[in-house]
C-alpha cells in the first residue's frame, strides 16, 4: 500500500496523511491516532527517501552511549528506559540510532552526527555535573533532551529528571523514624548527577535529625549486585555496624541482602533495607501488593516514554518554552524494613 491507497482507505487527504505520519503539530491527535492505527492495520512503511524529501527531515533519533572502564550505562535499567523511548518513536514514524563509541570520542561523535544530517535530536543519558555535551550541543543548535540534569549548567534546556534528592531524604528519614542511627549509604557513580542528589538527601536527612554522618557507612560505584554485597560486607564487619541501608537501585540492594543473609541475619528483621527502585520490568520488586523490599519508586520506562515525547515536542514545536519535568518517586513500604534493634556498643 502506498500513501496515496492509504489516503483513499480513510477519505483524507495525501498531506494530512502525511502530516499525521510525521508529527506535525497542526493535526488532531484524534485524526493522528486515526492515520497511525490505519498505517498499522495496513502495515504500511513510508519510503524513507520520499518521507525525508517531504520533511526535510532524517526521522531518526540518535542515543550516543559511550564505553568506559569506569562505569558501563549498559544496564536493565537502560534497556528498560530505551523500551520506552522506542515504542513512542515507533508511534511517530521515528526510527532509533544507538551508537556505542570510546568515551573520549563522545563530543566528536555528536559533532559528525550532525554535521552527516542523520539526526532530528539527540537524548542525553547519564548528565554529570558541568556535563559538557549540553553546550556543545546548545551550539550545534539541534534539538536534545536529557534524561537527568546536571547541576552547574544553568543555560535553559529540556530534561526529565526525578527528584532524587527527595526520594532518598524521605527513604532515609522513614528509617529514622524506626529508630535507626547507623544508616549506610550504597549509591551510584557521584560524577554522575543523580548519585550526587541521592547523597545530598541523605546528608540533609541525617543532618535534620541530628546525626552525625559517617563516612564509613558511605560508598559509591557502579551499581551491581557484587557492589551491594562488598559494601554491607564492609560495613557489617566495622565495630559499631549499620542496621539499616539506603540504595541507589535494587540491583545493589540483592547483593546487600546476600551478604546479611551470608552472617546469619534476616533483611526486615535483624537489618533493614531500602532502596531506589527503578520499577524495572524484567526485575520486579517482588508481587506488586507485597514488595520484597521497602523502596522509592519510579517508573523508568514511562521515563523513557515522555522523554521520547519531549524530543518530539522540540523537534515540532521550536518556537515553545523547553519543557523541564522533575517527577516525584512514591515510598513503596515492602517487608525490608523494621523498628530498630538495640545499637551493638564499640
Amino acid at each position: 500500500m502506498n500513501l496515496k491507497e492509504l489516503a483513499d482507505a480513510l477519505g483524507l487527504s495525501q498531506t494530512t496523511v502525511s502530516r499525521a505520519l510525521n508529527g506535525y503539530p497542526e493535526v488532531s491527535e484524534g485524526t493522528r491516532a486515526r492515520v497511525l492505527n490505519a498505517a498499522r492495520s495496513f502495515n504500511y512503511r513510508p519510503s524513507t527517501g520520499a518521507r525525508n524529501l517531504a520533511t526535510g527531515r532524517s526521522m531518526a533519533m540518535r542515543h550516543i552511549v559511550p564505553l568506559s572502564a569506569r562505569h558501563d550505562m549498559m544496564n536493565v535499567i537502560f534497556s528498560e528506559f530505551m523500551s520506552g523511548t522506542g515504542e513512542v518513536y515507533a508511534e511517530h514514524g521515528y526510527d532509533m540510532i544507538v551508537s556505542f563509541v570510546p568515551k573520549d570520542k563522545e563530543l566528536q561523535a555528536y559533532r559528525d552526527a550532525v554535521a552527516r544530517g542523520s539526526v532530528d535530536g539527540f537524548m542525553i543519558h547519564g548528565p554529570t555535573r558541568d556535563d559538557p555535551r549540553l553546550p556543545l550541543l546548545a551550539e550545534l543548535g539541534v534539538p536534545f533532551v536529557v534524561h537527568g540534569r546536571s547541576t552547574g549548567y544553568n543555560v535553559p534546556y529540556a530534561w526529565l529528571d526525578v527528584n532524587n534528592r527527595r526520594a532518598i531524604e524521605r527513604a532515609t528519614t522513614y528509617l529514622i523514624g524506626l529508630g535507626h542511627r547507623r544508616i549506610g549509604l550504597v549509591n551510584g557513580p557521584e560524577h554522575m548527577d543523580f548519585a550526587l542528589r541521592r547523597r545530598e538527601g541523605y546528608l540533609t536527612a541525617l543532618a535534620s535529625a541530628g546525626i552525625t554522618a559517617d563516612d564509613a557507612l558511605m560508598t559509591a560505584g557502579d551499581l551491581t549486585e557484587p557492589q551491594g554485597y562488598n559494601a554491607a560486607q564492609r560495613m557489617l564487619g566495622l565495630s559499631n555496624p549499620p542496621t539499616a541501608f539506603v540504595a541507589s537501585a535494587i540491583l545493589p540492594t540483592l547483593g546487600i541482602r546476600r551478604a546479611v543473609e551470608g552472617r546469619k541475619l534476616e533483611v526486615g528483621r535483624d537489618i533493614s533495607v531500602i532502596c531506589y527502585d527503578d520499577k524495572v520490568s524484567t526485575l520486579p520488586n517482588g508481587d506488586t501488593a507485597e514488595p520484597m523490599f521497602t523502596a522509592a519508586r519510579s517508573s523508568v520506562r514511562d521515563a523513557g516514554r515522555r522523554c521520547a515525547e519531549i524530543l518530539i515536542d522540540c523537534i515540532n514545536n521550536p518556537h515553545l518554552p523547553l519543557r523541564q519535568e522533575l517527577w516525584e518517586a512514591e515510598l513503596i513500604l515492602g517487608g525490608s524494613t523494621a523498628v530498630a534493634k538495640k545499637e551493638p556498643t564499640r
